[in-house]
C-alpha cells in the first residue's frame, strides 16, 4: 500500500534491524522498544488489521513469531514474553499495518500491560458470549 510505513520496510524500502526475513514476512527490531530485543513480526502482504489478514499471512505470522520466540527464549532468557497484536486504535493501534509484538519481560521491568477486571455478571457475559456466537455465521 503506498505510503504505509510498515510495506516500506517488510519491503526492505526502509532500512531496519532485521532479524530474519521469509518471503512473507520480515521481523524487525521495534525502534521505541519496551525492552531490549523486543521485535515486530510484520506481513510483507499489506493488511490493515487482523479482520483483514489473509490466511496465509496469518499462518505465516504466527509460525514465524513461534520460532522467534524460541530463540528470544534461548538467547535472551527472558522470564517471559507477551505476543501482542493491537488491532484499532481504541486497542493501541498505531500504524495501520498488521503486525505482531515479541516483546521479552523481566520480573521488575518497567512495562506495563494491564486492565482493571470487571465483574460485569454471569448475565452480561452470557449475553456477550451469545452475541459472538451468533455473530460467527456472518464472519
Amino acid at each position: 500500500m503506498d505510503g504505509c510505513i510498515f510495506c516500506m520496510i517488510a519491503s526492505g524500502e526502509i532500512p531496519s534491524e532485521t532479524v530474519l526475513e521469509t518471503e512473507d514476512v520480515r521481523v524487525v527490531a521495534d525502534i521505541s522498544p519496551a525492552n531490549p530485543g523486543h521485535l515486530l513480526v510484520i506481513p510483507k502482504r499489506h493488511a490493515d488489521d487482523f479482520t483483514k489478514l489473509d490466511e496465509a499471512s496469518a499462518v505465516a505470522v504466527i509460525k514465524t513469531a513461534q520460532r522467534v520466540v524460541r530463540a528470544m527464549n534461548n538467547t535472551l532468557h527472558p522470564d517471559g514474553i507477551n505476543v501482542l497484536q493491537n488491532n484499532g486504535e481504541a486497542a493501541g493501534q498505531t500504524v495501520r499495518h498488521y503486525h505482531m509484538h515479541l516483546i521479552p519481560r523481566y520480573v521488575g521491568d518497567t512495562v506495563r500491560m494491564s486492565w482493571v477486571p470487571t465483574a460485569p455478571g454471569s448475565e452480561a457475559i452470557h449475553s456477550a458470549a451469545a452475541e459472538i456466537r451468533a455473530g460467527l455465521g456472518e464472519a
